[in-house]
């Protein structure tokens, strides 16, 4: 195949990449903003786009981002490929903030009194355990074994739901700021873009002119 690797990642490669990217954060957010900057659509959808990404990577459905922001990009008729992209708003250099200011919020919002900096160092292997114990009830089901929800509703009573509940301020906040500033960015660059190709044209509708010019003047002499 065209498109196929040389040499095939291992396991541990390509979680090592998920991480940290070839080539650092700094080249994979300028790599993510020169797509954004390119589509071949109305700065007002793109934005759209970008705040469906940006809220996304503030709910707790990991795993699932591109889902979410795809289904609410076409409520929102934003541009589905930007919100993609933007969900990278959640990485492993962010998600720690985002999941400190999501529980906080939740907690707030929902009168909990439970300490969202203790729960915050233990996030990842609460998602982890979670996910483990609803692949063990769900292989129960076939097997005859008895399902354990315990664990589970603990999980989405402690932590899924105050973040699913708290990520929605803070991600509306974060998502209306990039909708704002990437509106006159994606809009400026479109008019240079735009201009650059208009001249490129003029200069080949203008060389063509001389050529067919001096072809005249050739025949004629």
């Amino acid at each position: 195949m065209v498109f196929k690797r040389r040499n095939k990642r291992s396991w541990l490669r390509a979680i090592w990449e998920a991480i940290y990217p070839r080539g650092g954060w700094a080249r994979a957010f300028h790599y993510v903003k020169h797509r954004v900057r390119r589509l071949p659509d109305s700065p007002e959808r793109i934005a759209r786009g970008i705040f469906v990404g940006v809220f996304t990577a503030f709910t707790p459905f990991y795993g699932l981002h591109f889902v979410v922001a795809f289904v609410l990009a076409r409520i929102l008729n934003g541009n589905v490929f930007a919100s993609l992209l933007a969900t990278f708003f959640g990485n492993p250099l962010t998600y720690v903030p985002i999941a400190y200011a999501s529980l906080k919020t939740g907690y707030w919002l929902t009168g909990m009194t439970r300490d969202a900096q203790h729960v915050r160092h233990g996030l990842g292997e609460m998602f982890v355990g979670a996910s483990r114990d609803l692949w063990t009830n769900l292989k129960a089901l076939f097997t005859g074994q008895k399902a354990d929800w315990v664990g589970l509703s603990e999980f989405y009573d402690d932590v899924f739901f105050p973040y699913m509940i708290g990520g929605i301020i803070p991600g509306i906040i974060c998502g209306l700021v990039c909708y704002y500033l990437s509106v006159p960015v994606i809009r400026a660059y479109q008019k240079r873009r735009n201009k650059g190709v208009l001249k490129a044209r003029l200069a080949r509708l203008k060389q063509k002119a001389t050529d067919k010019n001096t072809k005249k003047t050739l025949e004629n002499s």
